[in-house]
């Protein structure tokens, strides 16, 4: 028996990685007296009663000194049901005939379908034959499918194009809803309303000041104000004079929000008098849009088109910086108006949860608006609340809703038959729980449950999955398929699509595609690529890792880099890193996402001190707050005398210890009443720490 590890990095081509692997055998065969039981034991790998150590794919080469074929004389056969005992997790025996040569494949059925292995089988042969036609090409370029099934891959399973207003702004759609339906609900909140017609004439006004104010079309406008009428009229009004607005989080730290506006060039900023005080010091005009108008409501005519921009969003940036995902109008059209995976109608009540600076809350607000549809805000505390959320849909009457994975879970788990009368809840953005959709459905379901997924870069939600069973030993849930005039490739390194059940990086094409990141050419075009199957066709690389499944539905398996999602946003723990070096004493940091904290998933820290310098981790996590956003905090920061490393150098993420749940010795305060020692026993139960000050 012979282990061999082959190497493909740098893309080898077949004949040199052909040559290498015939002197690893031959170098293998001056030690072949060594006993495996022996290299086991010096090797020592991890023992496991699942599976054979070392290896557990075996390749076996049965020839007679009568057989005289080559490749060129192979002929495939399946193997059939065969009998005898599969030794290995999958087997491949090639057999030397007089005809050609015979493979027979043996599995273990409980980790393969017969229906994988005849796929398996298939793609071996097409290997074959693309290296005895070009033995000299590299190993990424040869092929893996047959011409039928490239097709319908590459094709069949991405027809998605279907009709919807392509060419209109969303000034002109949403002038249109008021012009036909002017005394219809647009928007609720609490106790505010605001019809379709008085919501065109303020947000008329809004876009006549900006006229006034110099603001020319395509210019970029910063918005920042907490949930209101005004945010919904400031959105409108900067959209229908040609301009393209940038939301901002009041929660943010004010050197996140000056950084913002700095980036953007926002020619000026929008807020509202009870926000003024926590204004960043930006070389930005700011402007309270609550005050007085005085300006005239007569209609703008809505110029421009869809090609223009209709926003720029900031996330995170793996430089240490967050990074403006500029979105056209278009993009967004495609994603509310006329697509197949929810139907929107003027009868509809759509939930506004997400701020606006998480892009959910472009799929909720103009979902809601140029639908015709009631637009219904939906308080901080109830957000946070999940009983009080399931009591606010029933009695708001809620048809449409979006929730991140985290808050479906949470409501799932404490109030499962909240959902009961809502027709279309869509949740995503995270890993989901396969329990929490089951309790879901067993309580009193929705009348449509629908799995969604999609990156910023692709305006909202990219593919959408209709939920209806989760079987019992199910670890997650299939993101689906594209959503209307959208299209979603399975690619290899060399952009190449791999066969179903491969795992491969997931590239985006079609309307829903963000022009660029703002100013920042490169990082454009190493992520916006051409796409090798449609010349001309702009994809975006996702970075998130995929397969797809026999039924065409794709199932999410991981990131091919550090980048995480938590709560729905996603996060580039290099940024928290950097943020945290920059603090006083800190040498080294490492950040990464937790599944076994007391309070579930979260993020924590981990710091070095500079030599001489002793830091808290409760002081660092102080210091955080004033240039992260409230998302980005670690739920942790430990402090370490050095960051554990792999052989190569590199940080052992694997490796960094579980937090300590609570607080430093320099930090903690034990309680001193019988009331203080209440408090901390129901703390502690609640939380899961062993103790509280």
């Amino acid at each position: 028996t012979l282990v061999l590890r082959n190497d493909l990095s740098g893309n080898p081509r077949f004949v040199e990685l052909l040559e290498a692997s015939k002197q690893t055998i031959l170098d293998a065969y001056a030690h072949q007296h060594v006993p495996f039981e022996m290299l086991v034991e010096e090797l020592k790998p991890e023992r496991s009663l699942r599976h054979s150590p070392l290896f557990q794919i075996l390749f076996t080469l049965q020839n007679t000194e009568q057989a005289d074929t080559g490749l060129g004389g192979s002929r495939l056969e399946w193997g059939g049901e065969g009998g005898g005992v599969v030794r290995f997790d999958l087997e491949l025996t090639v057999r030397e005939l007089d005809a050609g040569l015979a493979l027979s494949w043996w599995y273990k059925q409980e980790l393969f379908l017969a229906s994988t292995i005849e796929r398996l089988a298939s793609s071996f042969g097409v290997l074959l034959e693309g290296i005895l036609a070009g033995p000299e090409a590299g190993v990424q370029s040869l092929p893996l499918l047959l011409a039928a099934q490239r097709h319908q891959i590459a094709v069949e399973w991405n027809a998605t194009g279907s009709a919807y207003p392509r060419e209109a702004t969303l000034g002109a759609l949403f002038a249109q809803q008021a012009a036909e339906t002017p005394e219809r609900t647009a928007w609720e909140y609490e106790r505010e309303k605001l019809s379709y017609g008085e919501l065109d004439r303020r947000s008329n006004q809004v876009a006549r000041f900006l006229i006034h104010q110099g603001v020319k079309p395509g210019d970029l406008v910063g918005v920042l104000m907490a949930r209101s009428a005004v945010l919904v009229e400031a959105m409108l009004g900067i959209v229908k004079m040609g301009a393209a607005y940038v939301p901002l989080d009041p929660a943010y730290p004010a050197e996140r929000l000056a950084l913002m506006l700095a980036d953007s060039g926002s020619v000026l900023l929008l807020t509202e008098a009870r926000l003024e005080a926590s204004l960043p010091e930006p070389a930005t005009k700011a402007v309270r849009l609550d005050a007085a108008w005085g300006e005239s409501d007569a209609g703008v005519e809505a110029g421009g088109s869809a090609e223009d921009l209709a926003y720029v969003i900031y996330t995170s940036g793996s430089t240490g910086r967050p990074k403006g995902v500029a979105v056209p109008q278009r993009a967004v059209v495609r994603l509310v108006r006329n697509s197949d995976y929810v139907r929107l109608s003027r009868a509809d009540r759509v939930a506004q949860l997400a701020n606006l600076s998480f892009d959910a809350a472009t799929f909720e607000i103009w979902g809601a608006l140029l639908n015709g549809a009631t637009l219904v805000g939906v308080s901080q505390d109830v957000v946070l609340s999940p009983r009080d959320l399931a009591a606010f849909l029933q009695e708001q009457e809620i048809s449409v809703l979006f929730l991140t994975t985290a808050l479906f879970n949470q409501v799932a788990q404490q109030a499962p038959e909240g959902f009961g009368r809502v027709r279309d809840l869509l949740f995503g953005g995270e890993a989901v729980d396969p329990g929490a959709v089951r309790r879901v459905l067993r309580a009193g379901p929705p009348a449509r449950l629908l799995h969604v997924y999609g990156p910023t870069e692709n305006t909202t939600f990219s593919s959408w999955f209709v939920v209806t069973e989760v079987a019992e030993g199910a670890v997650t849930v299939p993101i689906g398929r594209p959503i209307a005039n959208s299209r979603a490739y399975v690619l290899d390194a060399g952009l190449e699509p791999v066969p179903l059940g491969v795992v491969g990086e997931l590239y985006l094409g079609g309307d829903g595609l963000a022009c660029e990141y703002l100013n920042a050419p490169e990082l454009t075009q190493e992520k916006f690529v051409e796409s090798p199957g449609l010349p001309g066709e702009r994809l975006y690389r996702t970075g998130d890792l995929v397969r797809l499944l026999a039924d065409g539905n794709l199932e999410f398996r991981g990131r091919d880099d550090q980048q995480v999602k938590l709560r729905g946003f996603r996060i580039e723990p290099v940024e928290i890193e950097l943020a945290l070096v920059e603090c006083a004493g800190v040498s080294e940091a490492a950040v990464v996402l937790r599944e076994d904290l007391p309070a579930g998933r979260g993020l924590v820290a981990y710091a070095v001190a500079k030599p001489g310098v002793r830091l808290s981790g409760a002081a660092l996590r102080e210091s955080l707050k004033t240039t992260l956003p409230d998302y980005m905090l670690p739920a942790y920061v430990t402090v370490l005398d050095a960051l554990p490393l792999t052989p190569n150098g590199k940080v052992d993420r694997a490796a960094l210890p579980a937090p300590e749940a609570g607080y430093a010795r320099d930090e903690y305060v034990a309680p001193r009443t019988e009331l203080e020692r209440l408090l901390c026993a129901i703390w502690e139960e609640v939380l899961g720490v062993e103790r509280v000050g």
